[in-house]
């Protein structure tokens, strides 16, 4: 199965839970297994992830801030930083990445 990674990063802000649900309401019917990433770029480094199917979105258009957390983890802070993330990115057997949220 194909699969979609989502992170939300930079400050907190509204919005981006219903960018999260948009992106999984979208993406399900279309085959793809979509996975949260933790605290935004961090949870990509640590390969810290939850899966988000239609029971992890149910519910979630009112609530505020961002289910999956945030972080200002810089992933370009160094070159291994970037080749872990791009490790982690293959170990978890990712299709695609879509980063929410501004600079961080």
């Amino acid at each position: 199965m194909k699969s979609i990674a989502i992170l939300t990063s930079g400050g907190d802000c509204p919005g981006l839970n219903a960018v999260i649900r948009a992106i999984v309401k979208r993406s399900l019917p279309r085959g793809y297994q979509c996975l949260g990433l933790l605290d935004g770029w961090a949870g990509l480094i640590e390969g810290r992830a939850r899966p988000l199917d239609g029971a992890a979105i149910r519910g979630m258009i009112h609530v505020g801030g961002t289910i999956l957390g945030t972080s200002r983890t810089n992933v370009l802070k160094d070159e291994a930083t970037i080749q872990q993330a791009f490790q982690r990115f293959k170990d978890l057997g990712l299709h695609a990445l879509v980063a929410i949220g501004g600079e961080g």
